[in-house]
């Protein structure tokens, strides 16, 4: 806290005052490439980048954030520029500092530096398209010991009172070791040694994304143990001691993240931008507390659909057409 000045100094200087040097612009493509083709050759994170584009193709969500060679090729220093001074203005900009300080401090030392701020219209994003009607597959064909699998479910925005349904559900369902999928598919029967689901919210739209890594003779019988499971929070309600357990994981996780000042910062700064103002985590432990099992079933019941289903494989499989057919 004592060097607050010297470091916010040095970081709203990166920021308005970088030469975008096109020597150093050069040296930096060239480490994104390779960035990129470390991903490549990493099936666990290809698979990530493959649903995307099968959960959004066409729109900004489904690109991969860290471009390709071609987009890297054309973009230079007039380009980053100008998204800078187009999208890093005023009106966009949150400054949000936690620890040994007071607001008023914060405030004086920022202050020294907004008539630096470039001023322009507040960026929009491009809203994303819902028009799937059937469920979608992409399988990337590549000699691998492992299949890598990650079925993506499209669901709803960070505004939607369903997620925090949603949250708990996805802790029964697939967030850690007690939950049903990990209880299945990797204790019951040892089909994976990896399998996990998370959901994600963004401003319009939002996605669950259940992930596994097994051996591709194992595959179908996996995703038969997936829908079904899938099935059962549709057709029935989670018991009283289930619901219980997800409810105080949830609210454990919260509150031990609290305890970390960066966690804090953080969190002001995600309830800021995404939501225009502070939700207090008393609040959210207060909905949290108020979701009932026939809530999460309903959640359940308006996602787990065969129109919302994306899955995207990189495996040795030269066909996924027997999938397709099992997520209709």
């Amino acid at each position: 806290h004592e060097r607050f000045d010297e470091l916010l100094e040095v970081l709203l200087d990166m920021l308005l005052g970088s030469k975008f040097d096109p020597a150093e612009i050069g040296k930096e493509r060239e480490v994104i490439k390779e960035e990129i083709a470390m991903y490549l050759d990493e099936p666990q994170h290809q698979v990530q980048e493959l649903l995307n584009a099968t959960l959004w193709p066409g729109q900004p969500l489904g690109r991969p954030i860290t471009g390709t060679d071609g987009t890297l090729d054309a973009m230079g220093r007039a380009e980053l520029r100008g998204y800078l001074r187009g999208n890093y203005v005023a009106g966009n900009t949150l400054i949000v500092a936690a620890g040994r300080l007071s607001h008023s401090q914060v405030v004086r030392a920022v202050g020294r530096y907004a008539g630096r701020f470039w001023t322009a219209a507040r960026p929009r994003y491009s809203l994303a398209c819902d028009s799937q009607r059937e469920p979608r597959t992409c399988l990337v064909t590549k000699q691998t010991e492992q299949t890598q699998m990650a079925l993506g479910i499209r669901t709803c925005s960070r505004h939607d009172e369903r997620r925090y349904a949603l949250r708990l559900l996805n802790v029964i369902l697939g967030e850690n070791t007690s939950s049903r999928l990990f209880q299945r598919i990797r204790e019951d029967l040892g089909l994976a040694y990896s399998i996990y689901s998370t959901p994600s919210f963004f401003g319009d739209t939002g996605a669950l994304v259940i992930s596994a890594g097994l051996d591709a003779d194992n595959l179908t019988q996996a995703v038969r143990i997936i829908l079904r499971e899938l099935r059962r929070l549709r057709e029935a309600a989670p018991g009283p001691a289930e619901l219980r357990r997800a409810r105080d994981y949830v609210i454990g996780q919260m509150d031990l993240g609290m305890e970390s000042t960066e966690n804090q910062m953080n969190w002001l700064g995600e309830q800021l931008l995404g939501y225009g103002r502070i939700i207090a985590p008393a609040s959210i432990r207060r909905r949290l507390r108020k979701v009932t099992a026939g809530e999460i079933r309903a959640a359940a019941r308006d996602f787990f659909r065969p129109e919302r289903l994306n899955l995207a494989l990189v495996s040795p499989l030269r066909t996924a057409s027997g999938l397709v057919k099992l997520l209709s």
